[in-house]
C-alpha cells in the first residue's frame, strides 16, 4: 500500500470517531429543556380530551336518573348516591371506580385525584353531582358540555366560595365560568339536576 493510501485511510478513520462528550451534553441538554417546557401542556391537553368523554358519562346518569326517578314522588331522588353512580360507571373507561356501594369511590381524571360524588339536592327533589380537584384545563368545558343537563352550576376555586354560574336566574356564560376557575387542581363544580 502507498504512502498516499495510507495517509487517506487515517485521515477517514479520524472522520469516523463520532460526536465528542459535549458534543453530546448539548444536544442531551437541549432535549431535556424540551421535555421540561412540553410535559405541562401535554398534561392540558390529555385533560381536555378527557373533558367530552366525562361530559357525556354524566349526562347520560343525569337522563337515566331522570327516565327512572319515581313518577309522581316529590322526593324522587332521596337515595341518590355516589354507590349508585359507582354501578354505572364501573366497566367505563372514562371513571376510575374503587369499593362497592356506600364506599365506592370514583375518581374523573381531569385532575390529581379528582373525585366525583353524588348527592341528594333540595330535599330529594333533585341530585347534585360534585366534582373536586379539577384542572383549569377542564375549565369551562366541563361546565359547558353540563350545562345542557344541569338546572344549576356552581364552581369554587380552591378555598373561594362557591359562585352560581347557571340557575333560574343566571343564564350560563362559559366566559363567566372560566373567570372563576384558578390555575391548578383546586377547582370544585357542583351540578344539580332535578
Amino acid at each position: 500500500m502507498s504512502a498516499f493510501n495510507i495517509t487517506v485511510v487515517r485521515r477517514n478513520i479520524a472522520r469516523e470517531r463520532g460526536f465528542s462528550l459535549v458534543e453530546v451534553s448539548i444536544v442531551t441538554a437541549i432535549m431535556l429543556l424540551l421535555a421540561i417546557i412540553s410535559i405541562p401542556a401535554i398534561g392540558g391537553y390529555i385533560i381536555e380530551n378527557k373533558v367530552p368523554k366525562v361530559g357525556e358519562e354524566l349526562a347520560r346518569f343525569i337522563v337515566q336518573s331522570k327516565v327512572n326517578a319515581l313518577n309522581g314522588s316529590t322526593t324522587p331522588y332521596l337515595d341518590m348516591d355516589t354507590g349508585r353512580f359507582a354501578s354505572f360507571v364501573r366497566g367505563s373507561s372514562v371513571f376510575s371506580v374503587s369499593g362497592s356501594e356506600s364506599s365506592a369511590r370514583v375518581l374523573h381524571g381531569m385532575g390529581s385525584n379528582g373525585e366525583v360524588t353524588i348527592e341528594p339536592a333540595q330535599s330529594g327533589e333533585a341530585f347534585a353531582i360534585t366534582l373536586t380537584r379539577v384542572n383549569n384545563a377542564a375549565c369551562p368545558s366541563i361546565a359547558s358540555v353540563m350545562q345542557r343537563v344541569s338546572e344549576s352550576i356552581t364552581i369554587s376555586a380552591g378555598s373561594e366560595a362557591a359562585t352560581v354560574v347557571k340557575d333560574a336566574t343566571t343564564p350560563y356564560s362559559a366566559l363567566s365560568a372560566e373567570s372563576h376557575c384558578a390555575q391548578g387542581d383546586v377547582n370544585t363544580f357542583v351540578f344539580v339536576a332535578s
